[in-house]
Order: structure tokens, then sequence, then C-alpha cells
């Protein structure tokens, strides 16, 4: 059974900044987590029904269980990656 996790990111002060920093620092990171299937992320442009966009990025990430998952997070670089998500995610983001 696959797992995926799926990160919200709520909108950054600086959406530049934090897309130069997602995509030059923070992907290569995540990519590096064994165990990891496949990571997808996206803008967030509208919401369903026309309704507030509430989040700027939305992140998923695969793995083939949660084992995986969890060996995957407590390696040295999902260790790594944890971290940075604390150093870039803007506040209201889970």
């Amino acid at each position: 059974m696959t797992v995926k996790l799926v990160v919200l990111y709520a909108t950054p002060a600086d959406p530049a900044g934090f897309d130069r920093h997602y995509f030059d620092t923070h992907m290569p990171l995540v990519n590096a987590i064994p165990g990891l299937l496949r990571a997808e992320t996206a803008r967030v442009t509208s919401a369903a029904g026309g309704g507030e966009v509430s989040y700027y990025r939305i992140a998923e990430m695969y793995f083939a269980d949660s084992e995986s998952m969890n060996a995957g997070f407590s390696s040295p670089e999902g260790i790594a990656a944890a971290k940075d998500y604390g150093q870039i995610a803007p506040p209201g983001s889970r």
C-alpha cells in the first residue's frame, strides 16, 4: 500500500525568495530521502467554487508504506529535509 505525505505551505512574505530556496535547496534535500518513490509539488492558484486560496504551495511525497516513510524521515537526509522545512515554511504551514 502506497502512502502519501502532504505538506501545505502558507503564503510566504517573499514568494520569489521562497520559490528560489524551495527549488534550489529544499527539493534536492527532499529528493535525497531514502525510500521516497516520488515527490510532486504545485502552486495553488484557485480554490473549488471560487473560494479563498488558503495555501501557496502543496507538496506530496509518496512512499511504499508507512515504515518506509518513517525510516526515510529518520535518516540523515530526512532529518535535513525536515530541518529545512522548519526554516522555510511560513507560519500556518502544515
